[in-house]
């Protein structure tokens, strides 16, 4: 309960805009043209609702009950096909073989990797963006248990064939690129 009331307090007072994560929008070319999805950890839901948008039927989880009513709001106003549930993802047991594509932005829980991996269906796609430990500034989090160490998120989903990554950290002209976070896409086979 002390989890969900810290996201609750964070959403009640948060209106930051609700866009897709870096990796989903930039490579969106690559979602199949429909099937089921999964934004885990999907707080106001900008990754759910550009899923949707393109025609894919969205999962959304979150622990904040605040983030979700908000997210099913927006979903049934403009009729997109949306399903929240609120949860503790940490306990949560995702289904086998069910997701054609899942999306994680900016959560980390590597006990749940195995997890991930078998909730996709074969040739599923997984988006995955969070913050590395080597970030140029306090974005994020502090706690290096939510912090990727050096080149980690290649290694939390080996069963996953790579198709993208990317880690800029402090190489080249530090004004330009996604510096704080990595970025992964993997595909089961």
């Amino acid at each position: 309960m002390i989890e969900q009331a810290k996201w609750d307090k964070f959403y009640s007072h948060n209106q930051q805009s609700i866009d897709p994560s870096q990796v989903l929008y930039e490579h969106a070319y690559l979602l199949p043209k429909q099937g089921k999805a999964l934004d885990l950890a999907c707080g106001l839901g900008g990754n759910a609702l550009f899923l949707a948008r393109l025609g894919l039927q969205v999962d959304a989880w979150d622990i904040s009950s605040v983030a979700l009513t908000r997210l099913q709001t927006q979903a049934d106003q403009i009729s997109l096909p949306i399903t929240t549930w609120q949860c503790d993802i940490r306990q949560k047991i995702l289904p086998l073989k069910h997701y054609d594509v899942i999306v994680i932005s900016r959560f980390l829980d590597r006990s749940l990797c195995n997890a991930i991996m078998g909730a996709l269906k074969p040739e599923g796609l997984l988006f995955y963006q969070t913050f590395t430990r080597n970030k140029l500034d306090q974005h994020g989090p502090s706690n290096p248990d939510y912090l990727l160490g050096d080149n980690e998120l290649l290694s939390l989903f080996p069963s996953l064939s790579l198709v993208f990554y990317q880690e800029y950290a402090r190489i080249g002209d530090w004004r330009y690129g996604n510096r704080n976070e990595a970025c992964f896409i993997g595909q089961k086979f």
